[in-house]
Parts: structure tokens; sequence; C-alpha cells
């Protein structure tokens, strides 16, 4: 296992690029697809790609707060007490791994994006406090948690696809969770992954010293004193940057809009998400001037999100304007039974999550004519929606569109971890396909 880490950490390291060279790659390597394969003028499909480029603004947006104010939330000091308290009980670099790994996966299959952030903070805290610990590598475990999202309680398509109104329901119906990520081989799924998973990651460790990269001091050195820290307290303007009542009253205003929005029967959204992370981290700060303290830590994590996400929509424009989507689809979906659909939505999916990296764009694209297929065939359209689902999140180990968030907190490349997280995908994508195979089979 040693020499198989260290085989593809050393081929990351000389051959893979920086994130954004790997966005501005796919966009090419997208255009020239469409051009080769779709026959699209190169006009055509530029104008397609510039129209796309700002199409994920939103989700953008939404992706820099959830993670910046995540930040403040996962290191407010009433978590930060309960991550020590965690972290005090490991003592060795392989328990350390272990602990790493669940964080991020417990914290992914409860919210998408509290396990990108949670998992990264305590793995940085492992990192510091326990002798020993591979820094890479606890990194690259407490990201491959992050894989549990897709069979967690923020799953997109699942969620989406339940929801009443959703954009495919003339077609397909509302699926209920209890059919998704609820279904028996969903739950064995993810126990099985949240038991195998922290034991592979474990494994992984170098046992010679000399390959172990522990993590720099300089990273965990106390954050220089905002502007205001020094200023005298008893003037006006400190009283309120200082005040207590100011943030509490504020952040109850909060939670009575978020509890309102359930009472009103309103469901939870990214945006509701990101209202919750907002006010819980004014509430656990204290006082205003705390809290954008703290914030202005988290916002230097988010300069790769802001720079590569619209690379990633223009590509996600290419594909669906060419129909690069629905050929790649089709080359599977040809060679598919009602038994097996879903094991090929399971890989023609985990190919296009190269080029469309969002749960919601992902489906958006490809739902369609898997459903389509999944009705033509007779195939269990909840099994083919659950292997889109499946194959994205199995994706997303090696999809660099996630993986910023990670490196941006450990100030690591992406060429440190990878080689890592290209073992665990290969794990993760055995147990996906073991499980989808047997249910697709054992229902038709």
């Amino acid at each position: 296992m040693s020499r198989l880490a260290s085989f593809f950490t050393e081929l990351m390291r000389k051959y893979l690029p920086d994130p954004f060279v790997f966005a501005i790659a796919l966009t090419l390597l997208s255009l020239l697809l469409a051009w080769g394969v779709e026959g699209q003028g190169l006009g055509a499909i530029t104008r397609e790609w510039g129209k796309g480029f700002w199409s994920l603004l939103a989700f953008t947006t939404q992706m820099a707060v959830i993670l910046a104010m995540g930040y403040v939330l996962a290191t407010a000091p009433l978590t930060d007490r309960l991550l020590d308290r965690i972290v005090s009980h490991v003592h060795s670099p392989r328990t350390a791994i272990i602990v790493a790994t669940l964080v991020g996966g417990i914290g992914s299959y409860l919210n998408w994006g509290f396990g990108l952030v949670i998992g990264g903070v305590v793995a940085k805290k492992l990192a510091t406090r326990v002798k020993g610990v591979h820094y890479p590598l606890i990194i690259a475990a407490a990201y491959s948690g992050f894989t549990m999202y897709g069979l967690g309680l923020s799953a997109s398509i699942p969620v989406l696809i339940a929801t009443p109104g959703h954009p495919l329901a003339k077609q397909m119906g509302v699926i209920p969770l209890s059919q998704t990520i609820f279904s028996t081989p969903m739950l064995l799924l993810s126990l099985a992954i949240l038991i195998t998973l922290p034991l592979l990651n474990a494994w992984l460790h170098p046992k010679n010293a000399g390959e172990i990269t522990e993590i720099d001091p300089a990273l965990d050195a106390a954050p220089a004193k905002a502007a205001g820290d020094d200023e005298d307290r008893n003037t006006l303007a400190s009283r309120l940057n200082n005040s207590r009542i100011l943030s509490l009253l504020i952040g109850i205003m909060g939670v009575a809009y978020v509890a309102f929005t359930f009472i009103d029967g309103g469901t939870l959204d990214l945006n509701l998400i990101n209202f919750i992370i907002l006010f819980l981290g004014i509430i656990l700060l204290g006082t205003p001037l705390a809290y954008v303290t703290k914030l202005n830590e988290g916002i230097k994590t988010i300069a790769g999100i802001i720079l590569q996400y619209p690379f990633y929509a223009g590509i996600m424009a290419i594909m669906a304007g060419s129909g690069l989507v629905d050929t790649i689809s089709r080359i599977f979906v040809d060679v598919a039974t009602p038994g097996t659909l879903p094991f090929w939505g399971l890989i023609s999916s985990f190919v296009i999550n190269f080029f469309a990296p969002s749960g919601g764009g992902h489906w958006v694209i490809q739902g369609p004519f898997m459903i389509e297929a999944a009705k033509t065939i007779g195939s269990s359209i909840d099994q083919t929606s659950m292997s889109v689902m499946l194959g994205n999140a199995w994706n997303d180990l090696v999809q660099p569109f996630w993986i910023l968030p990670a490196l941006a907190l450990s100030k690591l490349k992406l060429r440190d971890i990878m080689g890592y997280t290209v073992i665990m995908m290969i794990w993760v994508g055995v147990l996906h396909i073991v499980t989808v195979l047997a249910w697709g089979l054992m229902t038709h």
C-alpha cells in the first residue's frame, strides 16, 4: 500500500498542474470534443461558452459564502472547544487519520458545506497536535469524507426529486427519500464507506519517517490583530463593536426567521443553510468585531472558487449546448439492460462530472436523458436517479472543483493530496459499483 501511495503521489507531483490550469485544460478539451465529435463550429462553441460563463454566478457566491462563513462557524470558540476535546483523545498518526475521515464524512453526510469545512479544520488540529502525522494524507483523508454527501441529507439530486414540482416531475413524478438515500442498499453503502474508508486511509500512512511531511508550524500561528483591537474600550464606537447585546439581538432575529420559514412550510435550501450558518456564527462569536475578524480569516479561503467556478460554468455550457452529454450517456445506455442501467448511469455520471461537477447542474444536463432511458427500457427510475448522484459524489474525490476548499484551508497544492485521493476514489468506486449492480440485478 505504501508503494501504491508513493506511485500515485509521485505521478501527481510530476504531471498534475494547478487547479486553474486543470480548469483551462478541461475547457479546451470540451471545445475540441464539441468540434470533433458533435461537429459544432468553433464560433458557435465559443458563443455557448461565453453565454454560460457566468451562469453559476449565484452558485459561486453561495459557495463562497458557505465556505467563508462556514469557516467562522467551524472555528468559533464553542466549536473549537468541542473539536479540541475530540483531538485531545487522539495520540497516534493512524488514529488521527481515522478521526479526520470520520469527522469529514459524518459532517458531509449531515450537510456537504459544513463537512467540507469541519473536516479540514479538524485535520489541521490533529496534524498540529499529534506528532508524526503526514499532513498531506490527513488533509486528503478529511476531504475524502466529502464523498458521503451523495448519500446524505443534503444530496442534491435525491432531495430535488423528492420535492413536489421539481423540474422533471412530469417525466418521473416525485421520488421519496425512502426510495433513494434511505433505501436499504444506500444505508448499507453508507455504513460500508464509514467503516472501510477510514481504515483504508489509515493504511496509507507512511511507515518510513523520512517520507512523512508534518504540518508547517507557521500555519497554526495566531492571526494578526484586527483593526480596532487596540482601540479605547471606553468610546461609543468600541462599545458598539464589542457589544454582545447587538450580536445576540440580530442572532435571535435570524433564528426566528428560520423557525418561521419551517412553520410556513419552507424547505432547507442552500440559501437557508447559508442564513443559518451566518447567524449561528454571529451568536457563537459573541460580538460584531469578533465575527468580522474571524470572517476576514475565512475570506482568504475563497480565491480559487471565485476564479475557477466560472470556467466550470463555461464547460457545462459547452457540454449541454453541443450535445456532448447526450452522446456520452447514449454510449453507455445503448449497452444497458433494465438491471444494468443504474450501473451505466453511475459510470457515465463519473465521466460527465469531470466537465459538470455541480450536482444540481449535472442533473439538469444528464437527468432528462437518463430518466427517458429508464422509462424506455423499463429500468428503475429511483435507482437510475441515485446512480447519477453516486457517480457525481464518487468523481468528486478527484475533482479539483471541490478540492479547492480543502487546499485553501490547508495551504497545500493539488498535487500534494491527489495521489491519495485517487486511491480513495478507486476503493469508493468498488463499493459503489458492487452496490449499484447488486441493487439493480436483484430488482429486475
